[in-house]
């Protein structure tokens, strides 16, 4: 949903936003929605910023329950902030409202459209440098699980039914392997083979939630480390943002794919595979500041499955782009044909690793 100068604008008009329309770029890396910086300048000179983003309906299907639960988990999080008299830098996301109250809008194509104040003076990392990058990042996401732990109200809506469902995740792709729309299956047999050998240890999360073992949460399910806005001046975690599938969940999905997309040595879709391994320290970051945050709330049982919650994330995000590859590259933004390839490679890889490391991550716990 590539957005022109000219649909921003029409977008901004239905926006409740100071100023006069002087700019709008393209920003972010995400592979989902398309989003945009825009900028606004008063008559005395003072410029406001926004973020817009068209919200992708085919993954989303119901928009409306997405935007549901972004305002009332910022609405919650902003009176927790609010409240906070410990004088520590953070925020959250807010919600820029439209002229008649509601939080999105539709363009004359019937896309959905919602925009957030831009946040300053921050930065985000697609992959982490430094073990206290690692620990402010899970910090950050602990924080933000123990905020919601009180959220009022009705359950959450599921915005993607099954996200973090692995063994359907696994179904999906054995469904596409069974189906094989492009031709692709004969390519990827060592693959295949891999994930097939590792499906029972993937299923222990949903066999843990089913008996009772663990309970469910409020998670955000898709903690990238690109998803924390860390501070410009303290290096610490300022805001926690793309709440499309903060629901209900459970905190090893955060745990888990704040591993996945933290310690590994290489970008995710790295072509040469054989680069890809577990970082012992920032494993060792996450987890302390995660725990650091998070631990007041949680059973011995959840922190028990911390270390081999990772695993099983980064096994489970493998299905997902191997599945996709299979079904002609329809779901993540690819760029090369092979991407999403190399993208379940990079996973298979990394999840080896963490499983080779496992004693010495238990020993950490």
């Amino acid at each position: 949903m590539k957005a022109t100068i000219e649909r921003l604008q029409r977008m901004a008009g239905k926006m409740c936003v100071k100023g006069k329309f002087i700019e709008g770029i393209p920003f972010g890396s995400g592979h989902i929605n398309d989003t945009y910086r825009l900028a606004f300048e008063e008559d005395n000179g003072k410029v406001h910023l926004y973020t817009f983003q068209g919200i992708n309906h085919h993954v989303f299907p119901n928009p409306p329950e997405v935007m549901e639960n972004i305002d009332r988990v910022t609405t919650h999080l902003a009176e927790k902030i609010a409240a906070d008299k410990s004088g520590k830098r953070r925020d959250t996301i807010r919600l820029l409202k439209t002229t008649d109250g509601k939080p999105y809008c539709f363009d004359s194509d019937g896309n959905f459209w919602r925009a957030y104040h831009f946040v300053d003076d921050v930065n985000s990392y697609d992959m982490l440098s430094t073990p206290e990058q690692a620990y402010q990042i899970a910090k950050s996401f602990g924080e933000f699980q123990c905020d919601l732990a009180d959220l009022p109200g009705k359950r959450l809506n599921e915005t993607i039914k099954d996200f973090h469902h692995t063994p359907r995740r696994y179904q999906q792709l054995w469904d596409a392997v069974k189906s094989d729309p492009v031709g692709r299956v004969k390519d990827v047999s060592r693959e295949l083979d891999i994930f097939h050998s590792l499906e029972d240890e993937c299923s222990t999360l949903v066999r843990a939630l089913e008996e009772g073992a663990i309970p469910e949460r409020v998670t955000h399910n898709d903690t990238k480390c690109n998803n924390i806005l860390l501070d410009n001046k303290t290096g610490e975690g300022a805001c926690v943002i793309d709440l499309d599938t903060v629901m209900p969940g459970l905190v090893h999905y955060d745990f888990g794919d704040m591993v996945r997309g933290g310690t590994g040595t290489t970008a995710e879709d790295e072509p040469d595979y054989s680069k890809v391994h577990m970082r012992m320290e920032m494993f060792e970051g996450l987890l302390k500041g995660y725990l650091e945050s998070a631990r007041k709330f949680l059973t011995k049982e959840e922190i028990e499955l911390l270390p081999l919650s990772g695993k099983i994330i980064t096994l489970e995000i493998g299905t997902r782009f191997l599945a996709d590859y299979i079904n002609g590259d329809i779901y993540f933004k690819t760029s090369r044909p092979a991407h999403n390839l190399d993208r379940a490679r990079v996973q298979i890889a990394l999840a080896q690793s963490i499983g080779e490391a496992m004693p010495q991550l238990m020993k950490m716990i």
